[in-house]
């Protein structure tokens, strides 16, 4: 961490490890731990690393420069990416050891001929859609897509490690239908004469909701943050721990008297004599504007204080009258973090947007230091107490 560092997300390595342990005995089979866009704004090589060490089996990330990026910042274990542009270099992939979804014809032979320049076996998983209508072959495409797979394998070109998709989320009977043509994909492969060894289906949501669902792997992204993907469930309920929490501190201390206008526009005005505290975080570093007005608040001395006045692009504004005798200069500011702490939860920002808690947590600015903070293990929760999520 640089020094002086007005702005930090610190990730805490024991909530990522308990999530992820807490994933494996709800599954009882491979966890896949996603992590694409920088982690899920985390730090991607924080994120793996730690989720590594919780027993993930496998790291993914979207596309190629996330997972060539890992390698370079040390991580060792498995990696797959599935999200590939024409110019993805396949080549850089088998040297780096990387994992390829392959979605298409084209992709498969791509692969294996990188493989055959450098006489060597390439490790794939086959990409499905099964009704999302986004990456992944099309059904119609699978047989030929399983046949050409099975050749290639028999030729020691590659190795069909494992067979996926992604569910729409749109409903438990469409998850159903979802599965059942995964069930008749998996069935078309082994005909082909390959056996996979990993099939996953089930992103954070099905994983801690639909056990029908495992399959043998899951592939979670935001709960192995400890995050729900529930609106109407709560970390704690899930037996999950936010690992994010994101802090500034107070960079200026201003008695004003009532009736003071508060940043652009004015369209906050003190009703009475109070302190402001200025804090330097803005937009830019992924704190809504759309916030102004809106209720947010913050943590100051354990305390929760509004934010007033307009976000600017670097800093904004909280109301901390009733602290005013107890606070100084450097005193931490805590945005959001773990609930269960006391701190306000992410999802306070993601319902006043209308959005979702993984585009905030995703939106985390570059200026904002990831700062991985480690400690003892997390306590498993009894998968039997009130709080579980079979």
């Amino acid at each position: 961490m640089r020094s002086g560092s007005m702005r930090v997300a610190e990730i805490s390595l024991p909530a990522i490890r308990h999530n992820v342990g807490r994933i494996r005995e709800l599954t009882g089979g491979a966890v896949i731990v996603v992590v694409k866009a920088g982690g899920y704004g985390h730090g991607a090589a924080i994120a793996a690393n730690a989720a590594l060490a919780g027993g993930a089996a496998l790291i993914g990330t979207a596309d190629l420069e996330e997972a060539l990026a890992l390698r370079e910042a040390g991580v060792d274990g498995p990696i797959l990416c599935w999200l590939h542009g024409v110019r993805a270099d396949f080549g850089a992939a088998i040297d780096a050891g990387i994992e390829i979804g392959v979605s298409t014809g084209e992709q498969l032979e791509r692969l294996a001929a990188a493989a055959a320049e450098r006489g060597v076996r390439a490790t794939a998983q086959l990409k499905l859609d099964t009704g999302l209508s986004r990456n992944g072959a099309a059904p119609d495409e699978w047989a030929g897509l399983f046949a050409r797979a099975a050749e290639l394998e028999a030729a020691g070109l590659l190795r069909v490690r494992g067979v996926f998709s992604h569910l729409a989320n749109a409903g438990d009977a469409e998850d159903r239908a979802q599965a059942a043509r995964f069930d008749e994909a998996i069935a078309l492969l082994r005909a082909a004469g390959v056996e996979p060894e990993l099939m996953h289906l089930a992103a954070s949501a099905a994983t801690l909701s639909s056990p029908h669902l495992h399959y043998n792997a899951v592939r979670v992204g935001v709960a192995a943050y400890g995050l729900s993907p529930f609106a109407d469930k709560t970390s704690a309920q899930l037996g999950l721990v936010p690992a994010m929490t994101l802090r500034s501190e107070i960079v200026a201390l201003r008695g004003v008297p009532a009736g003071t206008g508060v940043s652009y526009g004015f369209n906050h005005i003190c009703e009475a004599a109070t302190t402001l505290a200025l804090v330097p975080m803005g937009y830019a570093d992924g704190m809504p504007r759309a916030l102004n007005g809106s209720g947010a608040w913050v943590t100051v001395a354990g305390e929760p204080r509004p934010i007033v006045g307009r976000i600017g692009m670097d800093q904004f504004i909280i109301d901390v009258g009733p602290l005013a005798g107890r606070l100084s200069l450097g005193d931490p500011v805590v945005l959001f973090g773990d609930p269960e702490r006391g701190y306000p939860p992410v999802e306070i920002w993601s319902g006043l947007m209308r959005t979702i808690n993984y585009e905030i947590i995703a939106s985390i600015g570059p200026r904002v230091i990831r700062e991985a903070v480690d400690g003892p293990d997390l306590d498993s929760p009894d998968l039997d107490s009130p709080g579980g999520a079979a």
